[in-house]
């Protein structure tokens, strides 16, 4: 067989280039369809036993490629976990809502409630605890492993809470008391007491009277008792005395409440030698003068006292400088100090780092300053209503407003202590117009709503395109409320205005600056709609006091009623101040409304809503609070809402 003719054709450099890239093409676009085919075979490309997603939206798509549906799910239930490790609560509700947690086995069923309840708390959310707790029951945390059942039943109880079920909340603690022996009593004791305490009358008898068992009808029958109208601390220590002696062998009568230890030695601690330092001449003495009436008149109306033993000292601080005046009284057999009310007064104590003689200041030193140890501070701070209406607009879920506020340093204060709420409930100030009372209100009400803008505009098309143009002004539409800051000379035009400028809509909220105090429907009618917040000394139902002192003393009504009622509850404060000082969920009710006191010795209060209609403020029903945080900024008041 003849040799086979073999012809080569000659390879050229620019050949073999062009070959070994193409090759290289080829390798990167196989690679690339089969990491799609290892991503589309799902199980097969990727171990969701060891992956770690690093997005909720990740571990989602990866545990839907999963065809083993219980793989799939522990899965979901450990990335969420782990966000939550990181704190990104967020991410891990984005998991635990998803559609592919739901018909669980009962072990992830019960994983995955444990960290739903972890993460509604931890993020505040009510409604997702008010869907969570639909399936719990007091004792659902029972069913968890030895070491996470007081965990589970601590989330369990701060999930009911959050969804607005204190009841439920309570019976959790009181059947984790009984079931775990590890936990410390007095924690879980105040935490129940707490928590029975801000359950209404109705339903704390409803549920008395369906009540079984010893600890929860214990329980119950002590938050009953201490209800009794009109029960002054002596009373209400004899209350708990009995109770224990009734029930000696209850958990709570063994480890009592923290407050309520307090309130059962209370009578035996209280000053008995009182001076109450305030002004009776010069400028402040009208106000001086009502606070003195007011802190008097609820002494002798104080049926827990011994008169016999308490004695009260009345000191003029006019005319002389406190410090002086503090020095000398705090060499004399003197219990405790209720003064002084100026501001300046009070500001001479900050050089001491402790008093000798403990002193409940009638005012409110600077946010900033250092607050010597012993040293109250109470007031009707204005500051603290401004708050109570940031809270309101976040409870009705408003968000965007329009502010008005008078020229001045008290102005200024109003609308920092204001700004700094809304910023922590996520309100928005659109704009802010401060005024004086000689200004155009027209103007600054048809700027504050955008007429002035809007008429503006229509002017520059006249001018650009010559000739007249049909307009009608419009308001900002993007504003949902009004807050109002005037005196009521003042807020009696500008509601008619709003009205004017087509903002009559808009939902209007002040201070109770905005009330005179005393019912005027005449007058009061311009401000028909405004929600106000006031003490309930004047919108609130007539307590003895007030019957009383109305009846037999001037100066109970008006602005100088305010200061007579701060009076009142500077008497009620006196008797209390460790109380509120030592358990940081004490509180009173008193005339200027309900009383706690922050750790460096500010009182703080919250007071009541009512609305104008036909002229007369109607009271408004209570709303929760949006913020579980305690208040931190410090008040800043004068002399209460007596001036600006």
């Amino acid at each position: 067989m003849p040799p086979l003719d073999r012809r080569h054709k000659p390879i050229s450099p620019e050949y073999f280039e062009l070959a070994m890239i193409k090759n290289r093409i080829n390798h990167r676009a196989l690679a690339s369809v089969f990491a799609v085919a290892l991503l589309s075979a799902g199980c097969a490309s990727v171990n969701l036993q060891s992956h770690i997603a690093q997005s909720p939206e990740q571990a989602l798509e990866l545990a839907g490629q999963e065809s083993n549906r219980d793989t799939a799910q522990r899965y979901l239930l450990r990335i969420a976990n782990r966000f939550q490790d990181q704190g990104d609560h967020i991410a891990a509700r984005t998991l635990l809502q998803s559609p592919q947690l739901t018909q669980l086995a009962p072990p992830l069923e019960d994983q995955k409630r444990l960290l739903s309840m972890a993460s509604a708390v931890a993020l505040d959310d009510s409604d997702w605890a008010r869907n969570l707790v639909i399936n719990l029951t007091p004792d659902s945390f029972i069913g968890y492993s030895p070491e996470l059942v007081s965990r589970a039943a601590d989330l369990q109880a701060q999930t009911y809470s959050l969804a607005g079920d204190r009841v439920s909340s309570a019976m959790t603690l009181i059947l984790l008391a009984q079931t775990d022996s590890t936990v410390n009593p007095q924690e879980v004791h105040n935490r129940i007491w707490q928590l029975l305490k801000s359950v209404s009358d109705p339903e704390l008898q409803t549920i008395s009277s369906k009540a079984i068992g010893y600890e929860t009808q214990g329980w119950l029958e002590l938050a009953s008792a201490l209800r009794a109208q009109g029960a002054g601390l002596d009373e209400q220590g004899r209350i708990i005395r009995r109770w224990q002696n009734d029930w000696p062998a209850h958990p709570a009568a063994q480890v009592l409440p923290s407050e309520l230890q307090l309130i059962a030695t209370l009578a035996q601690s209280r000053p008995e030698k009182i001076a109450l330092a305030i002004p009776l001449n010069g400028p402040l003495a009208s106000a001086g003068k009502a606070i003195r009436d007011g802190f008097v008149a609820a002494y002798y109306l104080d049926d827990s006292v011994d008169h016999s033993k308490t004695d009260i000292q009345i000191v003029d601080t006019s005319g002389q400088a406190f410090s002086e005046l503090y020095q000398q009284l705090s060499r004399k057999d003197i219990d405790l100090i209720v003064g002084p009310l100026e501001k300046d007064a009070l500001a001479g104590l900050r050089s001491l780092n402790t008093l000798p003689v403990p002193a409940l200041g009638l005012n409110y030193l600077p946010a900033g300053n250092q607050i010597p140890d012993g040293l109250y501070q109470f007031g009707l701070s204005a500051e603290d209503e401004a708050r109570q209406i940031a809270d309101r607009l976040a409870a009705e879920s408003i968000q965007d407003v329009l502010i008005l506020i008078p020229q001045g340093e008290w102005g200024d204060r109003i609308e920092a202590a204001l700004l700094q709420r809304m910023a922590d409930t996520n309100t928005t100030a659109l704009d802010i117009a401060r005024f004086f009372r000689e200004d155009n209100l027209r103007a600054v009400t048809a700027d504050l709503l955008g007429i002035t803008v809007s008429r503006d505009r229509a002017i520059q098309v006249e001018r650009t395109i010559g000739m007249d143009v049909e307009f009608e002004p419009r308001r900002r539409q993007d504003a949902e409320a009004i807050v109002m800051v005037a005196d009521p000379t003042v807020a009696r035009q500008f509601k008619p205005l709003f009205a004017y400028y087509f903002g009559g809509d808009l939902p209007v909220y002040s201070p109770s600056i905005v009330y005179e105090g005393t019912p005027d429907p005449s007058r009061d009618r311009d401000l028909n709609d405004v929600i106000f917040t006031d003490i309930p000394w004047v919108i609130g139902k007539p307590s003895e006091l007030r019957t009383q002192s109305t009846r037999y003393l001037s100066g109970t009504r008006g602005q100088l009623g305010r200061l007579f009622a701060m009076g009142a509850d500077a008497w009620q404060l006196s008797k209390r101040l460790p109380l509120l000082k030592q358990v940081n969920t004490a509180s009173l009710t008193g005339e200027t409304g309900v009383l706690t006191m922050t750790p460096e010795g500010s009182i703080h209060r919250q007071q009541m809503w009512a609305q104008f209609r036909n002229g007369i403020p109607e009271i408004l029903p209570e709303q929760e609070k949006p913020m579980a945080d305690a208040e931190t900024a410090e008040a800043d008041e004068n002399v209460g809402n007596t001036g600006q």
